[in-house]
């Protein structure tokens, strides 16, 4: 069973990974189409001079916006939130035992932090899961809408971090923890193109492809 999770199924579950992706960002392109371009012969505008008033006005029209926003009404999901998914992308790529065996199978791997720095961060993304899992169980609007879905998407994504904690730990037989550790590793590689994780791979498509006031570079097309 530890080969057969080792081996095969790795190869399997980054081919499913990398043919989903594909999949939606082909879907992507097709659900959007290019911004028409600005003609050419429109007389040129030109940007009205910027005063302290005018500047103390943008300022607080971007305040009001922002106070309608979930970053508003609710910073502290905010704060959670990002440094939940910088520990879910930090960590895979970084933790000392996954380089070691990337440099196994092709001779090369990525810097590695420290296990203890390692370890901090899982603590501390398994903290901020507890948060959404508390947040969705007790706030009555986020329960409202909540399903069981939901519930299976974030324990997928929880189960990686918390078996490989107990592994590094050799809480319960090693061995076992750590077949199901790559299990649910594998699983969730699988499931972000398939699953409402695949917000991981449009947020940059929406970011930076997609033109409106969230766009973080110049974009070029919208939704069709």
């Amino acid at each position: 069973m530890y080969d057969l999770v080792r081996g095969p199924l790795v190869w399997i579950a980054f081919i499913v990974f990398i043919l989903g992706t594909i999949f939606q960002v082909i879907r992507f392109y097709r659900l959007t189409k290019k911004l028409a371009p600005v003609p050419r012969d429109l007389p040129a505008m030109q940007d009205p001079p910027i005063t302290v008033q005018t500047f103390d006005n943008a300022c607080r029209l971007w305040l009001s916006r922002v106070k309608m926003t979930v970053a508003g009404r609710n910073p502290v999901t905010i704060a959670v939130s990002a440094v939940f998914h910088g520990c879910l992308l930090l960590i895979p790529l970084f933790v000392l035992g996954h380089n070691e065996l990337l440099d196994l199978a092709w001779g090369t791997s990525l810097a590695s932090l420290s296990e203890a720095t390692a370890d901090a961060l899982t603590v501390v993304f398994l903290a901020c899961a507890t948060y959404f899992l508390l947040r969705r169980l007790l706030v009555a609007r986020v329960r409202a809408i909540s399903t069981p879905y939901d519930y299976l998407v974030l324990f997928l994504a929880v189960m990686p971090f918390l078996t490989g904690y107990m592994a590094y730990h050799h809480l319960y037989d090693y061995r076992t923890v750590m077949i199901v550790h790559m299990l649910f590793g594998e699983l969730m590689l699988m499931a972000i193109p398939f699953t409402k994780l695949v917000h991981m791979i449009f947020f940059f498509l929406n970011r930076f492809i997609i033109v409106n006031e969230h766009t973080l570079g110049r974009g070029g097309r919208i939704y069709a």
